[in-house]
């Protein structure tokens, strides 16, 4: 091999380590950024869900970080309980391994007068490309929709990804998970409720046109996602919505 050649070599390697080493600090340095906004991203869509405004009414803009997180922490409650027992589990006992596999649930509230009056959790499944994830906020009978929120997935822009749209999202407020007293199939229909249900249908809302698997799997998993809440509702039924403050020692 030629002086050249490997000065040429050399050069090369220390042109790539160099570069490798720069690529790691900077993602090193943006982590916690990327943390931080996606914990913010989080909170956004938790309010979103509450039907809470996270644009300013004047400019349209976005509210703040700042702004999110004070709103956020004014009057949002986050606990967390055991999928097999039903129990709350104490903050001390959460684990992100058990959060992870989904054995551990979170669930959020919203707090007026010192009391819980809508309670949401995040929901998700398996989409048409990829999956899907939102929140769905009930109402303070743990029955009712207060609002729902799609904010990350993968589906087809103008078809399936009108999951993420005002006027899809606003059909579920007012609609019901349960009858009487327990968990339905809730169902988004590809042609419209009216269609098939002429005198409407509460655990129903209408489909996207062109996007029949999008609208079943959100059907799907929320349904499912509700049914393994409805464990920890039921204990918050029986007990009363005041008995979270009180678990809580607020």
């Amino acid at each position: 091999m030629q002086q050249a050649d490997r000065q040429l070599i050399r050069f090369a390697l220390t042109i790539c380590l160099s570069c490798s080493i720069i690529l790691s600090a900077v993602a090193a340095g943006l982590r916690d950024r990327q943390e931080r906004e996606s914990e913010l991203d989080r909170k956004r869509n938790v309010l979103l869900a509450f039907g809470q405004e996270i644009r300013d009414p004047d400019t349209g803009r976005r509210l703040s970080g700042e702004v999110v997180e004070s709103i956020f922490t004014s009057n949002i409650r986050e606990i967390f309980f055991d999928v097999d027992t039903g129990e709350k589990v104490p903050a001390d006992q959460v684990s992100q391994q058990a959060l992870q596999d989904r054995r551990q649930r979170p669930l959020f509230f919203w707090e007026e007068d010192g009391r819980p009056v809508r309670f949401a959790f995040p929901t998700s499944g398996p989409g048409l490309w990829a999956p899907i994830y939102g929140f769905l906020a009930l109402e303070s009978d743990l029955n009712t929709i207060a609002g729902i929120t799609f904010y990350r997935h993968g589906e087809t822009p103008g078809l399936g990804g009108e999951i993420e749209r005002e006027w899809f999202q606003s059909q579920f407020v007012g609609q019901r998970m349960m009858a009487d007293g327990e968990p339905v199939q809730f169902q988004v229909i590809q042609g419209g409720v009216s269609g098939r249900y002429p005198d409407g249908n509460p655990h129903a809302v209408d489909g996207i046109s062109g996007a029949t698997m999008t609208g079943r799997a959100v059907a799907e998993f929320i349904s499912e996602d509700f049914k393994t809440y409805n464990s920890f509702f039921e204990r918050i039924r029986e007990a009363g919505p005041e008995s979270l403050m009180v678990s809580m020692n607020i």
